[in-house]
């Protein structure tokens, strides 16, 4: 434990007691405005803290726009650029929150204008807590004054975390953000970030448009560091919560790691195509502006966002699983399926997926479009298969024959 923490921890204390000051009237509150439409499939996007954590600035976030919009992201569906923790220096006389002036001179609306310019949406950072993850101040007891500084800037999208947040109820304080959103004369996303603690799924529908289910992702194939978990565990971790998410409320397993470095193309292909089954938003963490060809290929990989993005907004789910090797399925408007034939395991496998698996007739004969080589095979009939890497995955979408 470091002084900082520990300082950070004394500081959060001393506020949660002043909090019970006013937890009991705010915490019943009632949403009165229906949650807005504005995530009607998953959302794309692009947020700081996977690549970046605490270093951001206003120069970056610039830069990360124009990356955007250069490298084929935004055409490829990308939309929101959002800034986590560490943006907010303080609060004024009056309580409303500062953006760092040393990091952002121009201040959040220039930011946000400068964004918007670009053809894409602007997103911040919050926490529930009296103070962020990252030690700044965070919007307990602030949040209706927040929410309208927010629409003031022109911000499109909230990240709400959980730090800090004493004895807080999960469903209520959400609750709470989310009145003062629907209340501040702009629509705003709003991304709840619980870790998947109370099971948001149960309660988060009329709350947010994307709740996280786990703690943070971290750029690893396996394997837990501190508070944060590697690929493998974090696809388990969402593999039962399928029934959870429909259109305009999506699980969230964390924001991608690819092209981060901490694990090979092969494991970043199998990293975006679980995601894609997972009808989980797709928030890039990299830095857009120094993509290598692979991080950019995978990215913007139309056919696998395409299945992410099926209007259906159903999620998709693991019905197979011997030893190291799996298979998923998801259903897609129009009577398509999408499947990935998914190898955990250290060597090549031979793997298939049968008609009966996806619910179809055995005789039914489909076109199967194999979704990273793009190789089409037709008047196939009863299963499909092929030779899968290590860490890797043969994903495929399956449109019966007229």
């Amino acid at each position: 434990m470091n002084s900082t923490w520990l300082r950070h921890a004394l500081l959060a204390a001393s506020a949660c007691l002043s909090l019970g000051a006013f937890a009991a009237p705010h915490e019943t509150l009632k949403l009165d405005a229906p949650k807005p439409n504005l995530a009607p499939t998953p959302p794309m996007g692009w947020n700081s803290w996977n690549k970046f954590a605490c270093n951001v600035s206003e120069q970056l976030i610039r830069q990360q726009a124009d990356a955007m919009v250069a490298s084929g992201m935004k055409a490829a569906g990308y939309a929101y650029i959002v800034i986590d923790d560490c943006w907010q220096k303080s609060r004024d006389a009056d309580g409303n929150i500062q953006p760092d002036p040393d990091r952002f001179p121009s201040g959040m609306k220039a930011l946000a204008d400068y964004v918007h310019g670009k053809g894409l949406k602007f997103g911040l950072y919050s926490d529930a807590g009296a103070l962020t993850c990252g030690g700044r101040p965070g919007s307990a007891g602030h949040e209706f004054q927040d929410a309208r500084q927010y629409a003031k800037w022109g911000v499109d999208w909230l990240k709400y975390d959980w730090c800090y947040t004493g004895p807080r109820s999960p469903e209520a304080a959400y609750t709470i953000m989310a009145k003062a959103l629907r209340e501040s004369g702009r629509d705003i996303v709003l991304s709840i970030c619980e870790w998947g603690s109370s099971q948001p799924g149960r309660w988060a529908h009329p709350i947010g448009h994307l709740w996280r289910t786990t703690g943070d992702i971290w750029d690893a194939w396996k394997g837990k560091k501190e508070w944060s978990h590697g690929l493998l565990d974090i696809i388990d971790m969402n593999a039962e919560l399928w029934t959870d998410a429909a259109p305009n409320g999506w699980n969230d397993p964390d924001m991608l790691e690819v092209g981060n470095g901490g694990m090979t193309t092969t494991e970043y292909e199998s990293h975006f195509s679980i995601w894609a089954m997972l009808a989980a938003p797709l928030i890039a963490g990299n830095d857009m502006a120094k993509m290598d060809a692979d991080t950019r290929r995978i990215l913007i990989n139309a056919d696998v966002i395409k299945v992410d993005q099926d209007p259906l907004g159903r999620q998709g789910r693991r019905i197979w699983r011997q030893g190291e090797q799996e298979v998923w399925v998801r259903t897609l408007a129009g009577g398509d399926r999408a499947a990935v034939l998914f190898n955990r395991g250290e060597a090549a496998a031979d793997m298939k997926v049968t008609w009966e698996q996806l619910d179809l007739p055995a005789r039914l004969k489909a076109e199967v479009q194999d979704l990273w080589s793009g190789r089409r095979t037709r008047g196939v009939a009863g299963e499909f298969g092929g030779r899968v890497r290590p860490h890797g995955v043969l994903m495929v979408r399956i449109t019966p024959s007229p």
